[in-house]
C-alpha cells in the first residue's frame, strides 16, 4: 500500500477502475520559444517541449489517441482515458483553437477527462473562462510548471515569469474550482536540500489538488547539456534523491495527489543521471524508505510510551 495519495489510486476511486493517461502533442509552441519572452525555451527543455513520450503533432488528434492506446494496451487493460495535452504550452493559442481541440478530445470514445500542461503566464481571462466551462463538463486538471520558488534559479533555468504570476494563476484557477497540479524539479544546479524543501512547503501551502516531483535529468538536445559540459555540476545519487523525495512527501498535505515522483528522459538522449532509467527501482526505493521511516517512528513511539 502506498504511503501517499497516488494519481492511480485517486482515479480508481473516482472512476471505479484503471484510467490511462494518453500523452498528446497539440501542436503548440511557447512564449519562451516564439520570441515573446525568449527563443531557446527553458534550459532543460528539448526540441519536443518535455513531450518526449507524446505522439507526433503531425498526426490528427484521433490518430494520436489511437496510437497511444495501441502503445499502452500491452501494459494496462482499461477503457477509460484522460487526454493529456503535454508538449510545450497547451493554453498558448487563440481561445477558438483551444476550444475546438479540447472539445474534439472530449468526443473520443472512452475519454473521461482532460489534463492540460501550461504556464502560469498563459492563462488570460478568455482561457480561464474556457477552462471553467470545461471543468463543468468533464474531469479536468491544469498543470503548472513552477519548478522552483527561488528567483535566482528561475532566472538560471529561463522560466520567464515571477513567482507572483504563479500565485495569481493559482488564485484564479481555485476561484473556478479547477484542479491544479504543480511541477517541481529536484536537483537543479545550486539548489540544496533546504532550497528544494522550501519550494515543496510553498506548494503545500497552496492547498491545491496535486503535485509532480521530477528528478533533474540532462538530455543531449538541451541547453542544460551544453552548460553541463562547460560547467559540470553535482548530480544527485539515487540515495540522495530518494531521501529528499521522502522528506518532501512528509511535508505535503495528506490530501494532495502525487502525480509523479521521478523523471524519465528518453534513453537515447539521456546523459545523467543514469539511475533515472530504472523507474521501478526509483519508486521501489522511495516506498522502502517511507516504510523504514514509518517503522522507526513506530519504534520511537513504543520506546517513549
Amino acid at each position: 500500500m502506498k504511503r501517499y495519495n497516488s494519481l492511480n489510486k485517486e482515479l480508481r476511486r473516482i472512476f471505479g477502475g484503471k484510467v490511462i493517461k494518453l500523452s498528446i502533442d497539440g501542436g503548440f509552441t511557447c512564449p519562451n520559444r516564439d520570441g515573446t519572452k525568449g527563443t531557446r525555451g527553458c534550459i532543460f527543455c528539448g526540441e519536443e517541449g518535455s513531450g518526449e513520450f507524446a505522439s507526433s503533432s503531425c498526426l490528427p488528434l484521433k490518430e494520436q489517441v489511437r496510437s497511444q492506446k495501441e502503445l499502452l494496451s500491452n501494459k494496462w487493460k482499461a477503457d477509460k482515458y484522460i487526454i493529456y495535452f503535454q508538449s510545450f504550452t497547451n493554453t498558448y493559442a487563440p481561445v477558438e483553437r483551444l476550444k475546438k481541440l479540447y472539445y474534439e478530445a472530449l468526443k473520443i470514445e472512452g475519454v473521461v477527462g482532460i489534463a492540460i500542461a501550461t504556464r502560469p503566464d498563459c492563462l488570460d481571462d478568455e482561457v480561464i473562462e474556457l477552462l471553467a466551462e470545461l471543468n463543468r463538463k468533464t474531469f479536468l486538471w491544469v498543470e503548472l510548471g513552477l519548478q522552483t520558488i527561488h528567483e535566482e534559479t528561475a532566472k538560471f533555468i529561463r522560466r520567464g515569469y515571477d513567482l507572483a504570476v504563479y500565485d495569481q494563476a493559482i488564485k484564479r484557477l481555485k476561484e473556478n474550482n479547477i484542479r491544479v497540479v504543480t511541477h517541481l524539479i529536484i536537483g537543479l544546479p545550486k539548489e540544496g536540500r533546504e532550497n528544494i524543501l522550501e519550494s515543496v512547503k510553498y506548494v503545500a501551502k497552496t492547498n491545491t489538488w496535486g503535485i509532480k516531483l521530477h528528478s533533474l535529468y540532462i538530455q543531449r538536445d538541451t541547453d542544460l547539456y551544453d552548460y553541463y559540459l562547460r560547467k559540470p555540476f553535482s548530480i544527485m545519487t539515487l540515495e540522495e534523491y530518494v531521501n529528499i523525495v521522502v522528506d518532501a512527501l512528509e511535508i505535503l498535505p495528506k490530501s494532495m495527489i502525487v502525480h509523479r515522483l521521478t523523471g524519465d528522459g528518453k534513453r537515447g538522449l539521456l546523459v545523467e543521471p543514469k539511475w533515472t532509467l530504472n523507474k521501478i527501482k526509483v519508486l521501489t526505493s522511495i516506498d522502502k524508505e517511507l516504510k523504514n521511516r514509518d517503522s522507526y517512528q513506530g519504534k520511537l513511539f513504543d520506546s517513549i510510551c
